[in-house]
């Protein structure tokens, strides 16, 4: 993991990402920086490659890198498994979480976080601590901890999940794909006020949205935007571009 990388570094670069899915190009030279404290929004039309990249960044084995780097902290990744990726501080927010029968969501993050701290002897009691103040902070039901991992979850209580283990697992970045997908306009102010309260916590912590809508950008208000078409990032300005796509749409860019 990269620890010493100088204060300027970009907390994650993309340089000149190209990717194929079983031999179709999908990403065709998609540049990107985020850096410490930084809130980016990666927006695009249905099949411009958004979860893709987010897949990529983690390093799904179905996604190949055929040109171009990701950086972590000035450090090239691109080869790194998942896993790897996972413990140096690399987080991803799935658009539909999977649910896990038998395992409880303590028992899940106190793997999950023994695997990002290194303490393999972690105990449940300091993850219950840990939990018991984060669930409170985010408005969750204490019971939530002994439940199921995402087992009969609604789709605030998964996205709503997915912002507790962010806070726990203490990224250096986040990736939330598209974690607006399906939610009400009350379940999605929840969410924004759950992101907003972990970079409270967090202030360094950079984080990439990817997301089609406007609505979600007026809770988190990223610092830059940047658009996603055909595989290529075609424009980038701050939060006044998600209003243009929200009024004008995508076409203007095609």
């Amino acid at each position: 993991m990269p620890t010493d990388a100088p204060r300027d570094t970009p907390l994650l670069q993309i340089v000149d990402l190209h990717v194929s899915v079983d031999g179709a190009e999908i990403l065709k030279g998609v540049d990107l920086e985020v850096g410490p404290g930084e809130v980016h929004a990666l927006m695009g039309p249905n099949g411009a490659g958004k979860s893709t990249l987010a897949a990529t960044l983690l390093g799904h084995p179905s996604y190949e890198v055929t040109s171009g780097a990701i950086r972590f902290l000035g450090e090239d990744i691109t080869g790194w498994p998942t896993d790897v990726r996972g413990k140096a501080g690399l987080f991803l927010a799935f658009q539909y979480p999977e649910a896990i029968g038998g395992v409880s969501v303590i028992q899940f993050l106190r793997q999950a976080i023994s695997a990002r701290t290194g303490q393999e002897d972690l105990s449940v009691l300091e993850v219950r601590l840990s939990m018991g103040e984060w669930m409170e902070r985010l408005g969750m039901d204490p019971t939530f901890a002994e439940r199921h991992l995402n087992e009969g979850f609604s789709g605030g209580e998964k996205k709503r999940n997915e912002i507790l283990q962010m806070a726990l697992l203490d990224p250096v970045v986040a990736v939330l794909d598209e974690t607006d997908s399906g939610l009400d306009i009350d379940a999605l102010r929840v969410v924004g006020r759950g992101v907003r309260t972990v970079r409270e916590a967090h202030p360094e912590l950079g984080v990439l949205v990817v997301t089609h809508y406007q609505r979600l950008l007026d809770e988190l208000v990223p610092d830059r935007v940047h658009l996603l078409v055909d595989g290529r990032v075609v424009e980038s300005g701050g939060p006044e571009l998600a209003q243009r796509v929200e009024s004008g749409g995508y076409d203007q860019w095609r």
